[in-house]
């Protein structure tokens, strides 16, 4: 129980630090924007313990699966700080902050060709010199979510996730998830994967239109506000990742009750004969 508790917390603090990342690190933070990001930190970290202190969650998935929500974290946690170090150096200049605006913008030219996601955010912005701002937090952020997707699919396909800690507890694992619903669960399962998959390839092309058309008819995304900047690139890349991850676990989870299901019935087979 012990145990129990202090890795909560553990999860608990080091998701509150990077709901703050950007506001300690960026210089020049409001004092009424440091107190929003202060409730929204208490809240996610307060959500977190509850989440990981309960015997069974409520809300997040895959909690006794390591390493998924692990990846998820670091993915994000990784894009947050390096885009905030990125727009710190626009202000605060360091041999760090260049070294990272020179690598993102070299990422960011590589990924800007036509039709391609960081084309189509890029686009979304307006003026060309915030183009030459943002091309380096766009082409890292989204280099970073490519990378978490493949890691996550070599673990499924060379670790044999989620088997490598034992038997997998759909009850704990899966919430959200009733498989009692009706239905065939296997068809649910991969009818619900291959929609999150979807989701994950069409979000990073849907969502710079929706800026674009809010820009358009509604209120324009404020994008010399840096925190707005660094949680708008950080979000368009990484849920798109975590959609994908979640519709290859949801088919890695199919697949597992399948072949159980097909050992079930070989071995009633047999006690037949």
């Amino acid at each position: 129980m012990i145990t129990r508790m202090v890795a909560a917390g553990a999860r608990a603090f080091l998701v509150a630090l990077l709901v703050a990342t950007p506001a300690l690190l960026m210089p020049g933070t409001r004092a009424e924007t440091t107190q929003m990001i202060a409730l929204i930190g208490l809240v996610a970290a307060i959500l977190t313990l509850v989440e990981y202190l309960a015997d069974a969650p409520s809300l997040i998935e895959f909690r006794s699966a390591p390493p998924f929500n692990r990846i998820r974290f670091f993915s994000l946690a990784l894009t947050v700080i390096l885009l905030t170090l990125i727009c710190r150096g626009a202000v605060l200049s360091t041999p760090l902050t260049d070294g990272l605006i020179g690598f993102g913008r070299m990422i960011g030219e590589a990924m800007d060709f036509s039709f391609s996601p960081v084309h189509l955010m890029l686009l979304a912005v307006p003026g060309e010199a915030m183009v030459e701002e943002i091309r380096p937090l766009a082409g890292l952020a989204y280099v970073i979510s490519l990378v978490t997707i493949l890691l996550f699919v070599a673990l499924v396909r060379i670790l044999d996730w989620p088997l490598g800690r034992g038997a997998f507890n759909f009850w704990i694992n899966l919430p959200l998830y009733d498989p009692t619903a009706g239905g065939d669960i296997l068809r649910r399962l991969r009818r619900d994967s291959h929609v999150n998959v979807a989701l994950g390839f069409l979000l990073p092309f849907l969502i710079p239109a929706l800026l674009k058309a809010a820009g358009v008819h509604a209120t324009s995304l404020s994008w010399a506000e840096p925190q707005t900047l660094i949680w708008t690139m950080s979000a368009w890349a990484f849920l798109p990742a975590s959609l994908i991850m979640r519709g290859v676990a949801l088919m890695r989870i199919a697949d597992l009750i399948e072949e159980k299901r097909r050992r079930a019935y070989a071995q009633a087979d047999l006690q037949a004969v």
